[in-house]
């Protein structure tokens, strides 16, 4: 699942990031509202944390524009001032949630959580053949075993799961889960899918990872 984090507090920004990543999120991390203003025009996200108080422009500006675009990405606001009119006025603009710094890390996953769940309606889990993957303790299981994946096979193996028997591109890959601003080769999408294939065989999955050249990769269940 893929986040943009519009924080300009870079030590903040760093800590939260690397909490985010811990939990198997993917985040682009931007430090002004004119940047993620832009970052939305250009990427596909599934949800956004955006604080008000920002520089070039204001978490409420970016909001305001971001709905009036028609982009309805789920986005939690944060900000230091815990003033009822800054929350009402958030909400009203279509803020899903609002959080009042500083926050505990675990109520922010808690919200996070909750606003994608509620946006796209998110599985538990996730399933194909005899395989599952948890989407809450990152466990891909199958009736010999399981697996606690790790955070780039776990985004790999649940956009596989999550568009069964479509074609995934590389790029979309690197896309979707190392970031726009990713100088990464494709070539390292080769060598998690050769991670999650040895699971895979370890699990005594009937499940596969194709290869289809010069388009990309996608599940297939076996007989």
């Amino acid at each position: 699942m893929k986040l943009l984090f519009a924080e300009d507090e870079r030590s903040l920004s760093r800590a939260i990031t690397h909490i985010l990543e811990k939990n198997c999120y993917s985040v682009d991390a931007v430090y002004d509202g004119k940047t993620a203003l832009e970052y939305l025009e250009n990427g596909d996200y599934d949800g956004v944390i955006l604080d008000i108080m920002m520089p070039k422009l204001d978490g409420i500006s970016v909001l305001k524009t971001l709905r009036a675009n028609g982009n309805t990405v789920p986005v939690l606001m944060l900000t230091a001032r815990a003033e009822i009119d800054d929350k009402v006025l958030g909400l009203d603009l279509g803020a899903n949630d609002y959080l009042t710094k500083p926050f505990d890390t675990k109520e922010l996953l808690a919200r996070i959580r909750a606003m994608t769940r509620t946006h796209k309606a998110v599985d538990a889990s996730l399933s194909m053949g005899n395989i599952t993957l948890n989407r809450t303790n990152f466990e891909l299981s199958s009736p010999f075993g399981s697996f606690r994946l790790a955070n780039k096979e776990y985004q790999m193996m649940e956009l596989l799961l999550a568009n069964p028997k479509q074609l995934i591109s590389s790029d979309r890959f690197l896309e979707k889960i190392w970031g726009l601003d990713s100088n990464v080769e494709s070539s390292v999408v080769w060598v998690y899918i050769s991670y999650l294939r040895k699971k895979l065989t370890a699990l005594n999955a009937n499940v596969v990872i194709k290869a289809v050249r010069n388009g990309g990769y996608l599940l297939e269940e076996q007989p």
